[in-house]
C-alpha cells in the first residue's frame, strides 16, 4: 500500500464507488452460500426428470437475484466528502443516509486481497467507537482513492473533542495514520519470528478440527461411516499381516501421533506466514498502525488514547523460547468479529525484552514492570482444585465406568497433578496497585499479565460468592471500555474482605477525579480532499 498524494480542495458532491464494486459485493454474498451450494451440488439427491430441472432452475434464479442485488447496491450507494464529515446514502425502497463526523471515526481500515490487487482497488471501512459494525463499508474504491480518503479522515480526526466527552468514546484525539514517511517503526516480524509463532500456536490443529467438523456436517453420515470402517479394516489387516508385537504396536501408535502433531505444527507455520507476512507495527502522531498479510494485505490503526487495557500472554512453549504475545483492548468493536476489524495484536510474538520496551514506550504511565507484586495466600490453592474434584473428574469416571469398569478409577491418579497445578497457580497469582495503574497476573501453564491505567477504569465491582463468604474473601472486578473483548479479566481475586474493601474505596476515589484536558488536544489545520476523490 502506497502513501496517498497531497490533499487538494474539498468537494461535497455525491459520487459512486468503483465500477467493479458490484462484482466484489456479489462475491461477498456468494461466500455466505458457498458451503450450502457445494453440498447441494455434490451430495444432493439427484433424480432424472422434472425434479432435477426444478433444482437447476432454482439455482439459476438464486444466482440472478444475487447479481441483481449487487448491481442495485452499486447504483444506489453514494458517498460524499464534506468539510467535517462523510455522508453515505444507500437503498432504493428503504433509503438510508448516514452522517459520519470525522471526529467520531476512530479507525480507517484498508484491506486488499489478491483480487483487489488484480483490479487495483481496495476495500475501506470507517469504524467508530462503541459500534459493533462499521459506520461505512465501501466495496470498493480505487487504491489511490482509498489511501487518500484514509489520510483525509485521519488528519481530520485530530480535531479536538468536546471537553465533557470521554477519550474512550471520541475520535478527537487521534492523529493521522502511521503509514507515512515520518512514522516510527516499533516492531517488524522476521521469517524466523513467524516460524516460532507457528510452532507455539494451535492454528493448524484448529483448522484441522474445523475441517473435520465441516466434513461431518456436509457429507452424509453413511458415507463418512463407510469410509472410516474401510480404513479401519485396512489398518487392522496391515497390522495382522505384519504380526506386530504389543510393544511395536504401541510404538507405531506413538509415532503416528507424533507425525500428526508435526503436520499440524507445519500447517500452523504456513498459516502464520499467510496471516502475518511482513507484519509491521509503527507509530505516528499518537496513532498505532499495523500492516500485515501475504495474499490479503490489511492495514488498521488506532489512537493510543483509545487503548483501555494491555495483556501479555505466555504459554509453556513460549516460555521455553522466551517470547510473549502483546494484546490491547480498544474502546470499540465486537469481539466476535472474525475479520479482526479492530487492532488488537500489537505483537503476535516478540521477545520478553521487546514486549517490555513496547509497553514502556507506549504507556509510560504504567511503569511496567512493577517493582513488587502482592501475592495471594497459598492456603487458597484448594479452591482452584474444586472444579476438578467436584465436576469434571466425577463426570469422567462415570462416563468411563460403562466402558472400562473399575479401571476408570485410574483417573484419580490425576488428583496429585491437579493439586500441584493449583498450588503453582496460586504461587504465581498476584496484583499491583499504585496511583496510576492496576495490574494483575495469573495462570501457570498459560501465564498472563493484564494491566490498565486507573484513569481508564469505568467501573468497580466487589463480588462475594457463597464460598467467598465462607472463607472470608472477596474479588474486586475492574471494568474498562474494552473489557468485553475477551481474554483474562482485570480482577483481583481471593483477597481478604477488609483488603478488598480498602482497595475499592481507594480506586473509587481515584477514578472519580475529573479528567484534565491535555494540551496536545489542539485544533488541527483544515485539510482538503484529494483530487482523486473529487467527482469528474
Amino acid at each position: 500500500m502506497n502513501t496517498p498524494p497531497p490533499l487538494p480542495p474539498l468537494a461535497e458532491k455525491e459520487q459512486l464507488l468503483h465500477p467493479w464494486s458490484w462484482l466484489f459485493v456479489l462475491l461477498a454474498q456468494l461466500r455466505q452460500f458457498l458451503f450450502p451450494l457445494v453440498a447441494l451440488v455434490i451430495f444432493g439427491q439427484r433424480s432424472a426428470g422434472r425434479e432435477d430441472s426444478y433444482q437447476m432452475v432454482t439455482m439459476v434464479i438464486v444466482a440472478a437475484v444475487l447479481v441483481a442485488s449487487a448491481l442495485l447496491r452499486y447504483f444506489t450507494y453514494r458517498y460524499a466528502i464534506g468539510a467535517d464529515r462523510v455522508s453515505v446514502r444507500s437503498g432504493l425502497l428503504a433509503r438510508n443516509r448516514r452522517e459520519i463526523p470525522f471526529a467520531r471515526i476512530h479507525n480507517v481500515a484498508v484491506q486488499q486481497n489478491l483480487l483487489h490487487r488484480l483490479f487495483g482497488v481496495a476495500e475501506i471501512r470507517l469504524e467508530s467507537a462503541g459500534s459493533k459494525h462499521p459506520e461505512a463499508e465501501m466495496r470498493v474504491l480505487r487504491l489511490d482513492q482509498a489511501l487518500a480518503l484514509e489520510q483525509l479522515v485521519r488528519q481530520h480526526g485530530r480535531s479536538p473533542s468536546p471537553p465533557q466527552a470521554d477519550p474512550a468514546d471520541s475520535g478527537g484525539n487521534d492523529g493521522p495514520a502511521s503509514a507515512t514517511a515520518g512514522s516510527q517503526l516499533l516492531l517488524a516480524l522476521r521469517a524466523l519470528d513467524l516460524v516460532r509463532l507457528g510452532l507455539v500456536s494451535n492454528r493448524g490443529m484448529v483448522v484441522v478440527a474445523a475441517a473435520i467438523g465441516a466434513v461431518f456436517q456436509l457429507v452424509p453420515r453413511e458415507v463418512v461411516g463407510d469410509l472410516i470402517k474401510a480404513h479401519a479394516r485396512q489398518a487392522m489387516g496391515m497390522a495382522n499381516g505384519a504380526a506386530l508385537s504389543t510393544t511395536s504396536a504401541i510404538l507405531l501408535a506413538v509415532l503416528s501421533l507424533v507425525l500428526v502433531l508435526l503436520m499440524t505444527r507445519l500447517l500452523s507455520v504456513a498459516l502464520a506466514f499467510v496471516q502475518y507476512h511482513r507484519f509491521v507495527l509503527s507509530r505516528a502522531d499518537g496513532r498505532l498502525t499495523v500492516e500485515r498479510g501475504l495474499f490479503s494485505r490489511s492495514r488498521s490503526s488506532v489512537g493510543q488514547r483509545r487503548i483501555q487495557a494491555w495483556s501479555l500472554h505466555q504459554g509453556l512453549l513460549q516460555r521455553w523460547l522466551r517470547v510473549q504475545q502483546l494484546k490491547v483492548d480498544i474502546a470499540a468493536g465486537n469481539a466476535e468479529d472474525n475479520n479482526s476489524r479492530n487492532l488488537r495484536e500489537l505483537a503476535p510474538i516478540a521477545s520478553q525484552q521487546q514486549c517490555t520496551q513496547l509497553i514502556q514506550t507506549l504507556a509510560p504511565e504504567l511503569a511496567w514492570p512493577p517493582s513488587q507484586w502482592q501475592p495471594v495466600a497459598p492456603r487458597q490453592a484448594w479452591r482452584l482444585c474444586l472444579p476438578a474434584l467436584l465436576l469434571w473428574q466425577p463426570l469422567l469416571i462415570t462416563a468411563l465406568w460403562q466402558l472400562a469398569g473399575s479401571w476408570a478409577l485410574l483417573c484419580l491418579c490425576w488428583l496429585p497433578v491437579t493439586v500441584w497445578r493449583a498450588w503453582r497457580s496460586v504461587g504465581f497469582m498476584g496484583y499491583h496497585v499504585d496511583a496510576h495503574a492496576v495490574m494483575v497476573r495469573g495462570g501457570w501453564w498459560q501465564r498472563w499479565w493484564r494491566m490498565a491505567q486507573t484513569a481508564k477504569v469505568q467501573g468497580l465491582r466487589l463480588r462475594r460468592s457463597p464460598l467467598d463468604r465462607l472463607c472470608g474473601t472477596a474479588s474486586l472486578l475492574l471494568d474498562t471500555a474494552g473489557s468485553s473483548m475477551g481474554g483474562p479479566r482485570l480482577q483481583l481475586a481471593l483477597l481478604p474482605v477488609a483488603q478488598a474493601q480498602q482497595l475499592l474505596e481507594q480506586l473509587s476515589a481515584r477514578i472519580s477525579r475529573p479528567r484534565v484536558a491535555s494540551s496536545a488536544d489542539a485544533a488541527a489545520p483544515v485539510t482538503q480532499v484529494p483530487a482523486d476523490l473529487q467527482p469528474t
